[in-house]
């Protein structure tokens, strides 16, 4: 227990979350500037979609390509590696000619930004074993933290420069900043750590009735269904905002409020985690996310907006963090960065599905009213699979013997 939860532990996620905050721009950046880009390269609401599908694809593989080699390799030289893949796509996307060659960049841009999410998550989680749930919690804010920053601080460019100079000042963050913070990552967890750990992991696994492919499968299916619905306000608030006539800029100021409403929601998450597990934390946040969509439905106005923007965020934010605090309860954690990299594959697939249904279902209805009950229904369907999993979880009574 000396190894892990020690000061050194502390320090690392301290380093780690420095770390967050730069990498996990490559997730927002595309979301702030789509109106400007949309203008510029005059194309409709979908088409307009394709490079944050294209990011959160790149997104989602590199979470579990680079989850699995940072199990053999460690965090530090992937991070590395990732700064400099982000600096070259920041840099070729600031010239980008056409949405198709943006789209492409896109993906480039967000398989390195991956490395800064689950793979970081995944090695954080290995310095923990009490207190695995907050600090999960706390190095999975720095992608909502990152979000809430980098849309302020770009929208000041935007009204300027504009989107094209935001991307090579992004470039340059990634080059100048972010790589010279991986080396502080090097030192590898001591050996015989991870003992205690794989125990109490064996031990729920066990319990559960689940093999570790059936949950993980089980875990990557809630995680789309989740995603989906997740993506329609944190990918859309500022086209939606638009369209209302309130300007991209209100839209920013929505999504950092919502971001910053998922660092808190992320805390308290942890701390839920810690003392409920993860099966249970995920399964409120997702009732709470699924009840807060509800509320965009009849909310038009301006400061309405806001308040169910904050709602949203409050009620969401636990959920991704809570798929990679299930991992760590209920398999190996030699498997860590495999594991938790599918999964967290599997919710950005649906967050790149679900923006671009969400577009789409705009050009065909002309309003994101069904996009918001298409979110609704995917909701649902997560939160089915996560009381099916808590009452396989759950033990049962023992059988009394039939009188002879």
């Amino acid at each position: 227990m000396t190894l892990l939860d020690s000061r050194a532990s502390w320090i690392r996620l301290a380093l780690s979350l420095m770390i967050s905050l730069i990498g996990n721009v490559g997730m927002w950046a595309i979301i702030v500037i789509m109106p400007a880009m949309q203008a510029e390269f005059g194309v409709d609401r979908a088409n307009a979609s394709i490079p944050y599908t294209l990011t959160m694809l790149g997104f989602a593989l590199g979470n579990f390509v680079i989850g699995r080699a940072v199990d053999r390799y460690g965090v530090a030289r992937a991070l590395a590696a990732s700064a400099v893949l982000m600096a070259f796509g920041f840099a070729a996307a600031a010239v980008a000619p056409n949405i198709a060659t943006l789209s492409a960049l896109q993906f480039l841009i967000g398989f390195g930004t991956a490395t800064s999410f689950g793979p970081l998550i995944a090695d954080v989680s290995q310095w923990f074993l009490r207190r695995r749930g907050i600090a999960v919690a706390i190095i999975a804010s720095g992608n909502y933290l990152s979000g809430a920053i980098w849309p302020l601080i770009l929208a000041d460019i935007l009204a300027g420069p504009g989107w094209r100079t935001a991307y090579l000042i992004i470039a340059a963050a990634a080059l100048c900043l972010m790589l010279p913070l991986t080396w502080v990552l090097r030192k590898p967890l001591p050996d015989g750590a991870l003992q205690a750990s794989d125990s109490a992991a064996a031990t729920r696994a066990q319990s559960a009735g689940l093999g570790p492919r059936a949950l993980t499968w089980l875990l990557a299916a809630a995680g789309i269904g989740c995603c989906v619905a997740m993506s329609m306000p944190q990918v859309h608030i500022v086209a939606y905002c638009t369209d209302l006539g309130y300007g991209p800029a209100v839209g920013a100021e929505m999504l950092s409020l919502m971001l910053l409403g998922g660092v808190a929601s992320r805390l308290v998450s942890g701390v839920l985690a810690d003392r409920l597990g993860g099966v249970v934390t995920l399964l409120i946040g997702s009732t709470l996310q699924m009840l807060a969509l509800m509320l965009y439905l009849p909310t038009t106005g301006l400061t309405p907006l806001y308040v169910v923007s904050l709602i949203f965020g409050l009620s969401q934010g636990g959920i991704v963090p809570a798929y990679a605090i299930i991992v760590r309860e209920y398999l190996p954690a030699r498997e860590a960065g495999a594991r938790v990299g599918f999964v967290i594959m599997a919710t950005i697939l649906g967050m790149a599905l679900g923006g671009w249904l969400s577009g789409l279902i705009y050009d065909i209805t002309g309003s994101y009213q069904w996009a918001f009950v298409n979110g609704i229904a995917f909701n649902a369907f997560n939160v089915a699979i996560m009381v099916a999993i808590l009452l396989r979880s759950r033990p049962r009574a023992p059988r009394m013997p039939q009188p002879a």
